[in-house]
């Protein structure tokens, strides 16, 4: 008697969102935007009625991208963050190529001044500050760090020999070279110190490992435990890092409890508390020291292209408009009233 076999059944179809979850960390997006894309189709399938996408196609996304605009009344930079998330979703997930209109396409940014501190508001915000949020400001303002590079600073990064902070991976996943100021030397040496201390206590309790990027840690095995990889800004408690659960994709082989860097929120919370407290009447942010470093450094005579280098402008046009900021008001013209 012939014995029947079973055929081998089919691997069974991923979901839309697994699908997108595996190309975004396919091609080593980052979690965040990888959390913001997610967030996005999701929002756009929602809003037809949770059709499939395959079944939709331009008319469909005219329509989501009018209704963020009109109802909504989304800023064009976020209108383009949930376009270019869309387009992710038919051009690599689905594979349907996608060719929109320029009125759809290039959503127009309105052009603004940033707001800049003098060189005493700045200086008065941190003075209202303690610790680690303090030491952080610092970097911000006297190093020209977006918050999220301050944020992911590894022990590696900073070099005191040459007196620079090596920026890795910043906007458009490009690497820079800025100032490590000498005013907060001692400051950084005794942040590395207390933050060992804690890398050798997570050691000791079986843990100790930290979040590297690009799945170096398929590569080299003990990365993630070493010190020159750990965060200078680490967060106060361990957390299963959602990037080293199970994947098709192949990022991560297991969930892994490691310690990730602080929070943005809790500095950009400080910030603001310490702005009040010092009497500043602008909205200040994290990146408002950012926009005063490069603003003060033009005050002080340096070259344009000396700055862009600093802040990783690839266009120095971007980096020009500090120089609108320098001219304006009664630094650069003289009012009739005053004649």
């Amino acid at each position: 008697m012939t014995q029947k076999t079973t055929p081998p059944q089919p691997p069974q179809a991923r979901k839309l969102m697994e699908q997108v979850r595996d190309a975004l960390r396919t091609k080593h997006y980052s979690y965040r935007t990888e959390q913001t894309y997610t967030d996005w189709i999701k929002r756009y399938i929602l809003f037809h009625h949770k059709r499939h996408p395959k079944d939709m196609g331009e008319t469909e996304i005219r329509a989501f991208i009018a209704y963020l605009a009109n109802e909504r009344k989304v800023a064009a930079s976020t209108s383009n963050q949930a376009l270019s998330a869309i387009l992710f979703l038919y051009r690599t997930v689905l594979q349907i190529e996608m060719t929109l209109p320029p009125d759809l396409s290039n959503a127009s940014r309105p052009k603004r001044l940033p707001t800049v501190l003098t060189h005493a508001e700045a200086l008065a915000v941190i003075s209202h500050m303690r610790g680690v949020t303090r030491l952080m400001t610092k970097i911000l303002y006297g190093s020209g760090l977006r918050v999220m590079e301050c944020m992911r600073l590894r022990v590696k990064d900073i070099d005191f020999d040459n007196h620079q902070i090596i920026v890795r991976g910043g906007k458009g996943d490009d690497d820079r070279v800025t100032i490590l100021p000498d005013s907060i030397v001692p400051e950084i040496k005794q942040m590395l110190l207390d933050v060992k201390a804690l890398h050798q206590k997570d050691l000791a309790e079986g843990y100790g490992k930290t979040v590297i990027p690009n799945a170096l840690d398929a590569k080299y095995t003990n990365a993630t435990k070493e010190w020159i990889w750990q965060f200078i800004f680490p967060a106060s408690q361990r957390s299963l890092d959602p990037l080293s659960l199970p994947s098709p994709a192949g990022r991560g082989a297991g969930g892994e409890v490691r310690r990730h860097h602080l929070d943005e929120t809790v500095l950009q919370k400080a910030i603001r508390q310490a702005a009040k407290a010092a009497g500043i009447d602008k909205q200040v942010s994290p990146h408002t020291f950012r926009h005063s470093f490069a603003t003060h450094l033009l005050q002080n005579g340096y070259d344009i292209r000396t700055v862009q280098e600093l802040l990783g402008h690839k266009d120095v046009k971007t980096t020009m408009i500090y120089t609108h900021v320098l001219q304006r008001g009664a630094g650069a013209v003289r009012s009739p009233l005053d004649d």
